[in-house]
């Protein structure tokens, strides 16, 4: 029996959490033959304080090897096709993708959504609410800029080695454009697989129905021609938005 691509997804926050009520844009996967996979990785909130806190001075370490393992045990179990695992995320999620992508070599293709490459400019760019939230997870900057360094996808382009799509909004004061636009220079120069998709008017996050189905499309598009199957004709993307 085939098994099926393997979708892994990341929330936000990195603190928030995921749901197990219905979800139109799991529903857009699941309609064209991808298993998801939706991760309240350790620090999600949820599951009380301490799970909460696990994530204390480890975003990138122990969000990614929650989504690792999640995966790795689909693929155990027999239920996803390891030649087909693919993870995608938004904003913190965006970034544990990233991370995922360049500290694990599981993942064969991902979706980053205004996410962060490099944590070093986003704690010298972001204002003070945000930067006490990273001196949490990360720990106190400039005094532990290494950690900042040795933790951004960024510093470690020659460890990535799959495709990866881009999406941004062009008026990102959250995660500036400059962000994605620096890894897909990075990998590019690299010459590996990468697209990048630009949103004019957007922030962070897409408020337009129409870019929000666009960016799904483009994305299974680009999953599509990394992993060489054909795509359906397309049933209404109504659920998209």
């Amino acid at each position: 029996d085939e098994k099926p691509p393997l979708l892994v997804l990341c929330h936000g926050g990195p603190t928030g959490a995921t749901s197990t009520g219905f979800n139109l844009k799991i529903q857009f996967w699941t309609n064209r033959g991808f298993a998801v996979l939706d991760v309240n990785y350790r620090g999600s909130t949820g599951y009380g304080r301490p799970y909460r806190q696990a994530l204390d001075g480890a975003w990138g370490i122990k969000d990614v090897d929650d989504v690792v393992a999640g995966a790795q045990h689909l693929i155990n179990q027999g239920l996803a096709d390891p030649e087909r695992i693919m993870i995608r995320g938004g904003s913190a999620g965006g970034y544990t993708v990233l991370a995922a992508l360049a500290f694990h070599d599981l993942f064969k293709a991902g979706a980053s959504y205004y996410g962060i490459g490099d944590l070093e400019t986003l704690a010298r760019d972001t204002h003070k609410f945000e930067s006490r939230y990273l001196d949490t997870l990360v720990g106190p900057y400039p005094a532990e800029q290494a950690l900042y360094q040795q933790r951004s996808p960024i510093n470690h382009i020659d460890k990535l080695n799959c495709p990866v799509i881009f999406f941004q909004g062009l008026d990102d004061k959250v995660v500036p454009p400059q962000q994605a636009e620096a890894m897909v220079e990075s990998l590019e120069e690299k010459g590996l697989k990468v697209k990048y998709v630009p949103f004019s008017g957007e922030g962070h996050g897409f408020r337009q129905a129409g870019n929000t189905e666009r960016a799904l499309l483009e994305e299974l598009q680009f999953y599509s021609e990394v992993f060489g199957f054909d795509l359906p004709s397309q049933p209404s993307t109504d659920e998209s938005s």
